[in-house]
């Protein structure tokens, strides 16, 4: 009887060398894809999603992506298993995957989930006695198989009734990753854009705008992360925050994601970044966003600067002195 594994696919090498590996032994093979707000496995324009999408293609393989809903978002607001050295909930998060794994190998009739996981790659939950626990509570115990360091664990059940030859799984541990490239060159694996991956949770930089969203949204919403990725933060009032972009790209991103209600501040005499003021608006917080967006022109200090104000498509000019200073910056930015 041929048997069938739900992979957990990001589209990374890892997760590729597993489904590679059950595909080679004549597993039948589907993926799971989980999208977040907080990859940064690659840049602006393209995602994780359609990385592990064109690996699922390129295996002939279906594929089901699945988005990290506000339920994900309340585990990293508050981790049983506590953080790691940023606000990254890597024990709950696995946990949290494979417990969704589990319910769609129910659903699609798979006999075990596999997954790119490596002992001791990643410090929190690649660790062995993590890795147990996240394997207990998921309710996956004996049926979480993972290729690339089967012979450090205890043979799961896939192993031990022979469903998959253990003889034929590997043995790599640690954080380096010249064994997973050289099996890549000979199983023929090629494109893969993010050998290691990563989380924006991990950055100590990314940490203060994550607690800002969560200690000023009345609820939450996935566009508040997404976000988040996305030019310089402001909190300049309780329920207001400033975005002025870093470039042009950051500029493009954020006149994309206005929405009705928020308003958009251009400085009219010469190039500028393009700012957005969300959340509540009031006089007192567009005069201050104001101020904050000349910062980052070339105005001259002290002159008087006409800012382009647009909101809900009727436009405004407002005339603007450069007097903010940098202590009045700092007060204000959260990033």
């Amino acid at each position: 009887m041929k048997r069938k594994a739900l992979a957990l696919l990001s589209g990374g090498l890892d997760s590729t060398l597993a489904v590679k590996m059950m595909l080679d032994m004549g597993i039948e093979v589907e993926a799971l894809n989980f999208t977040s707000p907080f990859c940064t496995c690659t840049g602006k324009n393209s995602g994780c999603k359609s990385e592990a999408v064109r690996v699922a293609q390129e295996f002939n393989i279906p594929i089901k992506v699945i988005h990290k809903g506000l339920d994900y978002l309340e585990i990293v607001r508050n981790p049983r298993h506590g953080y790691g050295k940023g606000v990254n909930p890597c024990v709950d998060c696995r946990i949290y995957l494979l417990q969704k794994a589990k319910e769609y190998m129910l659903e699609s009739g798979a006999d075990f989930v596999i997954t790119g996981e490596v002992l001791g790659q990643r410090p929190m939950s690649q660790r062995r006695d993590s890795m147990r626990v996240i394997e207990r509570e998921s309710g996956l115990e004996g049926l979480l198989l993972r290729p690339l360091s089967a012979h450090h664990l205890e043979p799961t059940i896939p192993e031990r009734e022979g469903w998959v030859d253990r003889e034929k799984l590997l043995a790599i541990k640690g954080r380096s990753r010249k064994e997973q490239i050289q099996m890549a060159d000979d199983l023929d694996v090629k494109n893969y854009p993010c050998p290691a991956g990563g989380c924006l949770l991990t950055e100590l930089s990314f940490v203060p705008k994550v607690r800002d969203v969560f200690e000023h949204s009345d609820e939450l919403n996935q566009r508040d992360f997404r976000m988040l990725k996305i030019g310089r933060h402001y909190r300049i009032g309780k329920r207001t925050k400033l975005i002025i972009g870093r470039d042009e790209s950051d500029n493009k991103l954020l006149e994309a994601a206005i929405q009705p209600g928020e308003t958009s501040l251009f400085w009219m005499d010469g190039n500028t970044p393009l700012a957005a003021v969300m959340g509540r608006q009031d006089e007192e917080c567009l005069d201050l966003a104001t101020r904050l967006l000349l910062r980052y022109t070339r105005a001259e200090v002290g002159a008087t600067c006409r800012i382009r104000v647009v909101i809900n498509g009727e436009e405004s000019i407002r005339q603007v002195p450069n007097t903010i200073t940098e202590a009045e910056v700092e007060q204000y930015r959260i990033d």
